[in-house]
């Protein structure tokens, strides 16, 4: 089976960067999706060779699509596209933290994944993965520890190979629930960088005995 996949970006920020930088070193090809066709071909542009800019609410090329844009815009985003992500694998990355750090804006019980999840077509799978990781530390390489959440488990199966292809080690949380936690988890990095590491250039790893 080749390992080769098209990946379809949907943003042109720091960790769509990131992502499509890897995942072109990885011999994947990437689709970078915007709002902004503009900055969509520049990121394609500066990637080179095994990357495109595609067209913002068609159907994206790849299997795996990565919704790299900020919380606030994710719920848009997905509306937007509709139909055209039926049968599609969303990773969430979104951080839906407040802007004062304060805590997470999503509703009680609930994660920006779930949310986010509730707008997609019957036909799609949301996965979170990526949120716990700075744009920057992975755009660096190495073999980082990546955590994902998902319901369907076909769908984790093709992001765990994903994650793999990237010199990444995935480790599979649990159901789509535990995004919640991951998304706690991410904004305990961005205060444990701001305060008792003092550097964002900072990963989370597990040791197993």
């Amino acid at each position: 089976m080749s390992t080769q996949k098209t990946i379809s970006i949907i943003g042109a920020g720091g960790m769509a960067t990131a992502i499509a930088g890897r995942s072109i070193k990885a011999g994947h090809r990437v689709e970078v999706i915007g709002r902004d066709p503009a900055k969509a071909q520049a990121l394609a542009d500066k990637l080179g060779a095994g990357a495109t800019a595609g067209v913002y609410g068609a159907a994206p090329e790849g299997e795996i699509v990565i919704l790299a844009v900020p919380y606030s815009g994710a719920a848009e985003a997905v509306a937007d596209f509709g139909n055209a992500l039926d049968g599609k694998v969303i990773v969430d990355i979104t951080n839906p933290v407040a802007p004062d750090l304060s805590g997470l804006v999503t509703p009680s019980g609930s994660s920006g994944a779930q949310e986010t999840a509730k707008g997609v077509p019957a036909g799609a799978h949301v996965v979170k993965a990526f949120n716990t990781l700075f744009g920057h530390v992975l755009a660096r390489g190495g073999r980082l520890d990546a955590f994902l959440a998902a319901d369907d488990a076909e769908a984790k199966v093709r992001v765990s190979a994903f994650l793999d292809s990237l010199g990444l080690r995935p480790l599979d949380v649990g159901p789509l629930q535990m995004a919640k936690t991951l998304e706690s988890l991410g904004l305990l990095m961005i205060g444990l960088a701001k305060n008792g590491a003092g550097s964002f250039d900072i990963a989370m790893h597990v040791d197993t005995a």
